[in-house]
């Protein structure tokens, strides 16, 4: 797979790519379907009065909790309420018509995309995950691949000086600290994309628990669940010898709380730390591959500097909304969200350590952010 270079749109506005986008989708620049809807110079559409719900992805609810003010101040006739609830709960509510936004960490299974084909999953920004633990007085920065962690979750691994992981860190002094296994106890993304990396590096975990928002980890003595990445990152802090996967929006928290987080083996056996810089190199390999549906692992590629568990965080969006009105306020958040000028600027994505879409992701996005009605 050839990698290409993340950059930013230049010698065209993000509104170009937009409108070159609906034209191809749509003819013109219009949704027919939906009446006549000319993109602005801006991108982003004007919307009516209304009242939006979100809710779902932990790890995406901090960027939700900035992005939510931002787009109020600048259209205050909407009223938009977040709620970070896991992404199996963003799914559900979405399909369900509960919420108008479904947040997750996770694209649609093929069994839920049957099910409700009016469903869309459209990328918003890119994440990583982060391997923590809490092991007081250590400060150096492990090594840990899929190989080892799998181990510990299954409780073949044991302690934090077994000679595996020893034999990755030799230059580390390693304590003989019971280690304890965090997972998440609710519908997780974070689940998802943890397990994906574990079934990709790891042939027989692919076999059993294998990946999935809810899976069965091995029944350990030494395992706890939490709920949410703020559950996981409180949990390890009160508990010495603790490992856990957090998203990275909550890693400002983790260190302020003491933990320590690992560099990852990657898919060409290089162990990389979790970095934007990093993430924006693993994401580049994917480019490409990416389908109009936004429906795609960027999990352990085989990318040199690449850091292997990244993601696209998805909107969760039924196209058939209740109103008219109604979709339309839902599409102007939508492209405001995606828009490099607004919702995917480094203004926004920095605080919570993500990286912004490519612009060819941009414009598959915004294709299904106008086929909203």
């Amino acid at each position: 797979m050839s990698l290409q270079r993340l950059v930013r749109v230049r010698g065209r506005s993000i509104a170009t790519l937009a409108l070159a986008a609906a034209a191809t989708v749509f003819g013109a620049g219009t949704v027919a379907s939906a009446g006549t809807v000319k993109l602005p110079k801006s991108g982003v559409e004007k919307p009516p009065s209304a009242s939006l719900t979100e809710t779902g992805s932990t790890l995406l609810y901090p960027l939700w909790n900035i992005w939510a003010p931002a787009y109020e101040q600048a259209y205050p006739q909407v009223k938009l309420t977040t709620g970070g609830t896991g992404s199996g709960t963003g799914i559900a509510d979405a399909a369900s018509g509960t919420v108008n936004v479904g947040s997750s960490d996770a694209y649609l299974s093929p069994s839920l995309k049957q099910a409700t084909p009016s469903l869309l999953n459209i990328p918003l920004a890119i994440s990583y995950q982060v391997i923590a633990y809490n092991i007081p007085g250590l400060h150096a920065n492990l090594k840990l691949n899929g190989g080892i962690i799998a181990a510990i979750y299954r409780g073949d691994i044991k302690t934090w000086n077994d000679k595996a992981i020893a034999r990755l860190n030799p230059t580390v002094k390693l304590p003989s600290l019971p280690i304890v296994a965090l997972h998440r106890s609710d519908g997780s993304g974070d689940t998802f994309i943890f397990s994906q990396y574990l079934s990709d590096q790891v042939p027989s975990w692919a076999k059993g628990p294998g990946f999935g928002t809810t899976i069965s980890f091995p029944a350990i003595s030494n395992a706890l669940g939490e709920n949410g990445n703020g559950g996981m990152v409180s949990g390890c802090q009160a508990t010495p010898g603790c490992i856990a996967y957090v998203g990275v929006s909550f890693l400002t928290q983790a260190l302020g709380d003491g933990l320590g987080y690992a560099a990852l083996g990657n898919g060409v056996g290089q162990y990389i730390m979790p970095t934007p810089a990093s993430a924006s190199t693993e994401a580049a390999g994917f480019t490409k591959a990416t389908p109009a549906s936004g429906t795609i692992s960027m999990i352990n590629g085989k990318i040199r500097g690449g850091y292997p568990i990244i993601n696209y965080e998805y909107a969760i969006v039924n196209k058939k909304q209740s109103s008219a009105p109604t979709a339309r306020a839902v599409r102007s958040l939508l492209e405001w969200a995606i828009n490099a000028n607004y919702g995917n600027s480094d203004a926004f994505l920095s605080q919570v350590r993500f990286v912004a879409l490519p612009p060819q992701v941009v414009a598959q996005s915004l294709k299904q952010i106008l086929s909203i009605q």
